[in-house]
């Protein structure tokens, strides 16, 4: 048996993440994988959009400013330089088990590398802090060579990890991924795209459930964008059954 541990969406709230991690017993003292993780009997999957905080408190809490202004490219600085200084820590977390800790590619940390999108909100929040046409400072070379590294998805056996949802469109973030309204629908107009794919399980974030980790009803899936509802999915999984691997899944809070 084999444990997953699964966080959704991060947007730059690096503490809850390493909170989530030390519950899970995956975060010893110095912030490195534990025992269990090094062996590769708990596998870490931090499900995308690592950067980016999701709204204007969080910003001027990582710049250390009462209150944050989009157009001032030293708030934009201090913003992208707190959140470098989380990603090298989760950058040397994950180097000490590759094996063990898995990243997959959101949309989010997609539009910096690639810089043909500008995020935000309908509230007035701009992404621009790694976005040097509008203010903001690039994202570090070696950082952008690590962000590439990143998964489309993760599949074990029959069971999937992915950003958005389980079409192969769906990993893909470009003109059609922003104009299609089901990326962000699908689970709950079409779940059964999930048996569909022939996936037994698939866990996805990228649409924020309000009410923490949500288990659909049909079994086949979980929305897991819930870190602000402190909750984490855990999964056990039987590796040596070729179908039917899950053997349990259920919302952690921590």
């Amino acid at each position: 048996m084999r444990k997953f541990i699964a966080i959704g969406d991060i947007h730059a709230d690096f503490g809850a993440m390493w909170a989530a991690l030390r519950a899970a017993s995956c975060l010893d003292a110095q912030g490195l994988p534990t025992p269990p993780v090094r062996a590769g009997l708990y596998q870490v999957v931090l499900i995308g959009d690592l950067i980016h905080p999701k709204n204007e408190l969080e910003y001027a809490r990582h710049a250390g400013v009462p209150s944050f202004d989009f157009d001032n490219s030293d708030h934009l600085f201090l913003a992208a330089r707190a959140q470098v200084q989380q990603l090298e820590k989760l950058k040397a977390y994950q180097d000490a088990a590759p094996h063990a800790v898995h990243i997959v590619l959101g949309n989010h940390d997609s539009a910096v590398l690639n810089g043909d999108y500008i995020l935000g909100t309908a509230g007035g929040i701009k992404h621009i802090e790694f976005d040097p046409a509008h203010g903001g400072t690039f994202l570090p070379g070696h950082m952008r060579a690590w962000f590439c590294t990143f998964l489309r998805e993760l599949r074990v056996g029959h069971v999937q990890f992915a950003h958005v949802g389980p079409l192969p469109q769906y990993t893909y973030y470009d003109d059609l991924f922003y104009a299609d309204p089901a990326t962000k629908r699908w689970w709950r107009e079409t779940p059964d795209l999930v048996g569909m794919a022939g996936l037994e399980f698939g866990v996805y974030g990228h649409t924020q459930m309000q009410d923490g980790v949500l288990l659909h009803e049909s079994g086949q899936f979980a929305m897991i964008d819930a870190l602000h509802s402190r909750e984490y999915l855990e999964i056990i999984l039987d590796p040596v059954r070729e179908h039917g691997q899950v053997v349990s899944a259920r919302p952690v809070p921590f």
